[in-house]
């Protein structure tokens, strides 16, 4: 029998995280004295990583120490906020817990850093869930590169297109898809329409289960 896998994003994902990014970045961005609105969030915050999202909005390169400095006191605003409030999307405890009885191996592949994947993880218990658990600090790509995809397979023992990814964001998908894996658009984020061409598209994991991924790997594979 072949391995399988399954590769989950984290925020949008995993948790619901991005109100709490939002209200992190609000806080963040008037002690920096930049502006912002909800559409330049939607269009530069959601899904991407901070390197970028510190030199859209600073408008000029963010690198180095600089880079580090702000996204340590950024991510801490956010990790403040959110250590009270974390919570699953709905139905994924019983999703994570089927994938397994079905012999799935499991990863976190999120362009968050670390200390946001452990708070998440040990919030919800479910990090023993995981054999693979990659931050932003583990890749030097970030997505919609496909390294922290590619490197889950690898860390998996899993042939990347007996990988299924769960995604939320644009740059997320892309980077499932550049790694040679189907994708299962998961529109807690965005719209369909807003995402590349995914296999399936789902609002939570109600209504999927370990038997249907294998179908989609299967079908994809032949």
């Amino acid at each position: 029998m072949k391995n399988f896998a399954a590769i989950f994003d984290m925020d949008g994902v995993i948790a619901h995280t991005n109100p709490y990014h939002a209200k992190a970045f609000e806080v963040f961005f008037d002690r920096h004295k930049i502006s912002y609105n909800e559409q330049q969030f939607e269009q530069h915050m959601y899904g991407k990583h901070n390197s970028y999202i510190f030199s859209h909005f600073f408008g000029r390169k963010i690198l180095g120490e600089e880079m580090l400095s702000l996204e340590d006191e950024k991510e801490g605003l956010f990790r403040e906020i959110y250590k009270s409030e974390a919570k699953s999307l709905p139905y994924l405890q019983e999703f994570l817990t089927d994938l397994k009885e079905h012999d799935f191996k499991l990863g976190v592949a999120t362009s968050a850093p670390r200390a946001n994947m452990d708070l998440i993880l040990d919030a919800l218990a479910i990090r023993p869930f995981f054999q693979s658990t990659l931050g932003s600090e583990n890749v030097s790509l970030h997505k919609p590169h496909p390294e922290v995809y590619l490197k889950s397979a690898a860390n998996l023992g899993v042939d990347p297109q007996h990988c299924m990814v769960f995604e939320d964001s644009f740059s997320g998908v892309t980077a499932g898809l550049n790694a040679g894996m189907q994708v299962v658009g998961v529109l807690s984020s965005h719209k369909q329409e807003e995402l590349p061409v995914c296999t399936s598209y789902i609002p939570h994991y109600k209504h999927i289960d370990a038997k249907q991924v294998l179908h989609m790997i299967h079908s994809y594979v032949g």
